[in-house]
């Protein structure tokens, strides 16, 4: 979808502003849609609890012994390769690459008897057969709406690498598409302000001075517009969608999308750019760009995803790509190696965003879920990697009002498998809707697909979390 103040056909020095000109901008296309159409998408009754979801997808695969689950106790090959730290919740430990999430630990939840349920590269669970093969945030916008009717802000959104480093490699859609939408329709595709889309190109969201300057001139330029017709009366009559289409792009929508709008000292905190030094990583395996240009964006991608959630995102996808690929192959690092690329500037970017999000009061506001689409294999291989695992991942929740500051369910012995009643996707994609709706408002719907309303009240969250 396309979201923007300037259409890329028209160009902005050479065709002045008049009042026919303008309305043109209010129905730029979108996915097939106008915006006033894609605004009457939102109308329909709202059940919703006014939360928000960010989804950390730790594309490729992270280990759950090096991440959550240690097993110090275990021999050589199944114990974590990074050793472990101790955390703030007594008895439990990390992998030693997360020092700051350790101090932390008493603020989010860790859950060791995830089960992801193959060990395929693909998206799960933000795409999947239980989603209708839709992204999740997918799924929500056909019951709360596309948009924001009042602001015009996207409630789904996907942030790829280069939404806020423009030198990041382009999104990876090789194992799935993250904006895919099933049978429900374009218009609740994810809204996605990088990976060579259009809207990159006209609205420069990691924007450099000189366009922030140009953008400056074009909102003060359609504000006077904007008077211009209120004073004549010129926009009376107008459906009411075309107005509130009108109205959005005055909202100035788009300053969510610049993060340098934050305090330097913030973006400091957030910033994981500067954790790895690219000259002392090895180029031995073919995936060496892969770890070094993802985990240079991490952080400011999730401060991006906050800045979306507070001014009324609700589902928003955030990837690392895949970058926690780790068999110590011709492809691949090892865990020792891949956990420094990949678990130092994870550890860096989540501690900043709870903390950021714990500073504004946000955290019963705001549910984030890190994990991926497998885990790895219980025993390292013989060059020193893990490889797919589908029987366990880890799983990490913070926010949402929901209860912190414990471990759900427990690993058998080596790690390999759930030993306590093993969490599935349907049990954590549960929770994701239950943050975000009120199942009970939203059976009564009947203006919905069956299969929408179904899936989206049929199984119960994780237990112990609500």
């Amino acid at each position: 979808m396309w979201y923007g103040l300037v259409h890329p056909m028209i160009d902005i020095k050479q065709h002045p502003w008049d009042r026919r000109s303008f309305l043109k901008v209010g129905s730029l296309g979108l996915g097939g849609l106008s915006l006033d159409q894609a605004l009457a998408a939102a109308a329909p009754g709202i059940d919703v609890t006014g939360k928000s979801v960010i989804f950390l997808f730790m594309h490729g695969g992270p280990s759950q012994t090096e991440t959550f689950d240690p097993k110090m106790d275990q021999p050589d090959r199944i114990r974590s390769a990074t050793g472990e730290i101790r955390t703030s919740i007594p008895g439990i430990t990390f992998g030693s690459t997360f020092p700051e999430l350790a101090k932390i630990a008493h603020k989010f939840t860790v859950v060791r008897s995830f089960q992801p349920g193959t060990g395929n590269h693909d998206i799960k669970p933000i795409v999947c057969k239980q989603s209708m093969n839709a992204n999740l945030g997918s799924v929500y916008a056909r019951v709360a709406g596309a948009s924001d009717p009042q602001t015009g802000m996207p409630r789904n959104a996907t942030l790829f690498p280069r939404a806020v480093e423009p030198k990041s490699q382009a999104a990876n859609n090789k194992f799935g598409k993250f904006a895919s939408t099933g049978e429900l329709g374009v218009q609740y595709a994810p809204f996605s302000p990088s990976g060579g889309s259009q809207l990159k190109k006209d609205m420069e969201l990691h924007i450099s001075k000189e366009r922030l300057g140009d953008r400056r001139h074009l909102l003060n330029r359609l504000d006077q517009l904007k008077r211009e017709a209120d004073q004549g009366g010129q926009i009376e009559g107008v459906d009411r969608f075309q107005q509130q289409a009108f109205s959005t792009l005055m909202s100035g929508m788009t300053e969510a999308f610049d993060i340098h709008q934050e305090d330097n000292r913030l973006i400091e905190r957030y910033d994981t750019s500067h954790l790895i030094n690219p000259k002392h990583i090895s180029k031995a395996w073919n995936n060496y760009n892969n770890y070094v240009d993802h985990v240079q964006s991490l952080g400011k991608l999730l401060l991006l995803a906050r800045r979306l959630a507070e001014r009324g995102c609700k589902f928003i996808t955030v990837t690392t790509n895949f970058v926690w690929d780790m068999h110590a192959d011709k492809n691949n690092a090892t865990m020792i190696e891949g956990m420094h690329y990949c678990g130092t500037p994870f550890d860096r970017a989540v501690s900043a965003f709870i903390e950021d999000i714990e500073n504004r009061g946000m955290q019963d506001d705001v549910l984030l879920v890190c994990c991926g689409e497998m885990g790895r294999t219980p025993k390292i291989n013989g060059k020193g990697g893990r490889d797919h695992w589908g029987k366990l991942g880890p799983l990490m929740l913070y926010g949402g009002g929901l209860r912190m500051g414990q471990v759900i369910g427990e690993s058998n012995t080596d790690g390999g498998e759930p030993k306590s009643a093993p969490v599935t996707i349907d049990q954590l994609n549960a929770t994701i809707m239950h943050t975000l709706l009120d199942p009970g408002q939203v059976r009564l719907r009947n203006d919905l697909p069956d299969a929408v309303r179904n899936w989206a009240t049929a199984h119960p969250p994780i237990k112990g979390l609500v």
